[in-house]
């Protein structure tokens, strides 16, 4: 017999992921977003709803892990050269916003709501961050997530997903809980700190590399996902052994891989786990609204969302002029980011243990977060007409960012190697992609960056960036593709280009139907060039050649149409010279 704690688990799993996918297809169909499909559902199966589920704290407890993650996700985004490009934006815009817009907030929750200082800081640093989440996705949807407009809003929240753990110290430095003044001090905290990121850093260059290129040889997929899984749990077991934040260990982790060939198929074995954890995550937040609470007060509630909306959005249009945006990109770059966000409720969390607000006004303000991200889609429909640029002569079009990949290159042996050279005589920026790890080791040392990853799975063409790619080129060996797997590249892609390179012609006939702009033998056209050189070495004349090149193709081109027609390699052999052809007189 099943013990009561399994049928009970069980049973709240069914309920949860029932709710969570009925209302997330919903909120995503209405064009609200997941999250707050998430959240909603959470409200409806609380507590505080229909009661379904009891326990939020102890499913919040796990479901941060999560957030945790999250920012190993964010990590991986931050490889050094993109990293060093985005500077401005991330530690001047990013730093100023966070700082700015938290400060404006607290003085108007202090000087409205009657909170202590103390209270109205620990409620409106969180305030300032805005929901990842959230606004990604918009961007991605609109296509603006690799324009300039998209880089700095990206820098923006980047800056954001790091500033959780000075804003998860300031709490604790303003904490009244007598649990967390027996803690070390400050300084030694410092100190592990800065020794546990060394170590992660340490362990990850010459422990995880090996071991992920061990993995590569052996051709254990599964693996990948075992090892990222243990790189993130593993440091974040290590800061919270440490009493550090475990999301500081997560990201340092996604950091020491952010470089590293492995990045993009790590990345794509993290997200499904992520996305679960995430959405469990705003399924735990929402149970733990009190409804309540808020039906006590909802003029409270929509007032301080009105301020906060307001207050970001002026702020954020503010830093935006004096940082050179025009008025439009700047309103619309606040009001993108005018919500608040996911991590403010592990804040707002942290505030309560901390003792700085009590369980009511979590939720008050759990509900002005929800209710400010409701509002984001909403606002940015109605202010369109208002931001989008007059028409005229001086417009110009945001033009994609240097290492938003115009190209990717499936394959990087010598057929690859070629197509890459050549894209990039012609200044297009490509990502390489590749399975074999010794190729990879050799491309290193010339100074190639080719990332590990099967690029025939759709998942990991989408984390390499071909959603933005202007061209996607199969250059592998063998007979990898098939017509479905172009037909899927071609729908999950639309805006690129797709090329194919082919074995020989059996494989170039199965491929017949397959949607894409170029299809190519690997050695037909080398073949070819051999034997012009072979005429021209015994005598013949470059006007013969060119005529025998040309009755070849000719031949070539319509045997095929005949093969494609019936499928069959031995269809039109009649097509196929097999004695040396007879001048006819002309």
């Amino acid at each position: 017999m099943h013990e009561a704690g399994d049928v009970s688990l069980l049973r709240d799993g069914f309920i949860l992921l029932g709710f969570a996918l009925g209302f997330v297809l919903v909120f995503r169909r209405i064009g609200l977003g997941a999250t707050l499909g998430y959240l909603v559902a959470g409200v409806a199966v609380g507590p505080h709803g229909f009661g379904f589920i009891g326990d939020a704290e102890g499913k919040l407890g796990f479901a941060e892990l999560g957030i945790t993650l999250l920012l190993f996700v964010v990590g991986l985004e931050l490889n050094p050269a993109r990293l060093w490009r985005m500077k401005r934006d991330i530690f001047g815009l990013g730093l100023i916003q966070v700082t700015v817009c938290g400060l404006a907030l607290a003085a108007f929750i202090w000087t409205t709501a009657g909170f202590t200082l103390a209270a109205a800081l620990a409620l409106g640093l969180p305030l300032a961050l805005s929901s990842t989440a959230q606004v990604l996705p918009m961007l991605q949807s609109s296509g603006r997530l690799r324009t300039p407009f998209g880089e700095r809003a990206f820098s923006v929240l980047l800056f954001q997903d790091l500033s959780l753990i000075p804003l998860i110290t300031i709490l604790a430095v303003l904490s009244r809980n007598p649990a967390d003044a027996g803690g070390p001090p400050g300084w030694q905290l410092a100190i592990y700190t800065v020794l546990a990121i060394a170590g992660i850093f340490a362990a990850g260059r010459f422990l995880l590399t090996p071991l992920l290129q061990l993995i590569g040889r052996l051709g254990e997929r599964e693996m990948f996902v075992v090892a990222a899984l243990f790189t993130i749990v593993a440091s974040a077991a290590l800061m919270e052994f440490l009493g550090l934040s475990t999301a500081l260990g997560a990201f340092v982790a996604g950091v020491v891989l952010a470089d590293s060939p492995y990045r993009h198929e790590l990345e794509t074995d993290v997200e499904p786990f992520r996305s679960i954890l995430l959405g469990l995550f705003f399924l735990a937040v929402g149970m733990m609204l009190d409804l309540g609470a808020i039906a006590e007060r909802p003029l409270f509630v929509l007032s301080m969302a009105a301020g906060l909306i307001a207050v970001k959005t002026g702020v954020i249009l503010a830093l935006g002029l004096l940082f050179g945006m025009n008025w439009r990109g700047a309103l619309a770059l606040g009001l993108l980011l005018s919500q608040g966000g996911e991590f403010g409720f592990v804040l707002f969390a942290q505030a309560e243990h901390a003792l700085l607000i009590s369980r009511e006004a979590s939720s008050l303000f759990g509900a002005v977060v929800t209710l400010s991200m409701a509002l984001t889609p909403l606002l940015m429909i109605v202010t369109r007409r208002f931001r989008k640029p007059p028409p005229g002569p001086e417009q110009t079009r945001e033009e994609p960012v240097s290492d938003g990949a115009s190209a990717v290159v499936v394959g990087y042996g010598r057929f690859g190697q070629t197509v890459a050279q050549i894209l990039l005589t012609s200044n297009l920026s490509i990502t390489l992609i590749d399975r074999d790890i010794e190729m990879i080791d050799v491309a290193g040392s010339f100074g190639a960056k080719v990332y590990y990853g099967d690029g025939t799975r759709l998942d990991v063409l989408r984390q390499a960036g071909a959603g933005d790619a202007q061209l996607i080129l199969f250059c592998l060996d063998g007979d990898q593709l098939t017509a479905e797997f172009l037909h899927a590249v071609r729908e999950a892609f639309p805006k690129a280009a797709v090329f194919a390179r082919t074995f020989d012609r059996k494989s170039l006939i199965e491929l017949r139907n397959a949607p894409v702009e170029g299809i190519f033998r690997e050695v037909f056209e080398s073949a070819i060039g051999m034997a012009r050189l072979a005429l021209n070495a015994v005598g013949v004349n470059q006007e013969q050649i060119d005529r025998a090149e040309g009755k070849y193709r000719t031949r070539d081109s319509e045997r095929l149409d005949m093969q494609f027609e019936t499928g069959s390699l031995r269809t039109a052999q009649d097509r196929i010279l097999t004695q040396p052809e007879t001048n006819e007189a002309p």
